[in-house]
């Protein structure tokens, strides 16, 4: 088996392979495109776990690996700092230590959603999406601005509508 660690950035990706001794097979930087993605994947040793830290642009390539490999894992960030906490600190070191968390089954992962989900949340506009009122704010839209009138029955709602959405 080969571990792979990534660690995701807006235009690149650094990458780290090692195989179950803990040898690295292959380093390097790569392009966050999907022909990028695509022609690296292509270089590989198999059978391989992908793991990467959780990111704004971890959905999308998370999608994109997963036809690949035997499992991608998504690393919980805050989790995974006090793990990997170091004085040297640069994206090559980063991947690698992603690979070894996950060589060693310390990755503290987090849950991913369904791609579904993800859709779902994506649509709901990032004013509701933030802030502690949520579910005042989705009253607020239940109740289509006829403050005070049932503003009780509009809260429930909104709680009820906030809690699907979690």
């Amino acid at each position: 088996m080969y571990y792979i660690g990534l660690d995701v950035h807006k235009k690149t990706i650094s990458f780290c392979v090692k195989d179950a001794a803990g040898r690295v097979h292959q380093e390097g930087k790569i392009g966050s495109s999907r022909r990028e993605l695509d022609d690296w994947i292509r270089t590989l040793p198999q059978p391989r776990t992908m793991a990467m830290e959780a990111t704004i642009f971890t959905g999308w390539i998370y999608d994109h690996l997963l036809p690949h490999a035997e499992k991608v894992k998504v690393a919980h960030p805050l989790m995974l700092r006090a793990i990997a906490a170091a004085k040297k600190k640069n994206d090559r070191i980063d991947a690698g230590k992603i690979a070894d968390c996950l060589r060693c089954d310390f990755l503290p992962e987090c849950n991913m959603a369904s791609t579904e989900i993800r859709d779902r949340r994506r649509r709901i506009s990032p004013q509701l999406r933030t802030g502690f009122d949520l579910p005042l704010r989705l009253a607020a839209r239940a109740s289509n601005g006829r403050w005070p009138i049932g503003w009780t029955t509009s809260l429930r709602a909104g709680h009820r509508l906030a809690a699907a959405l979690h």
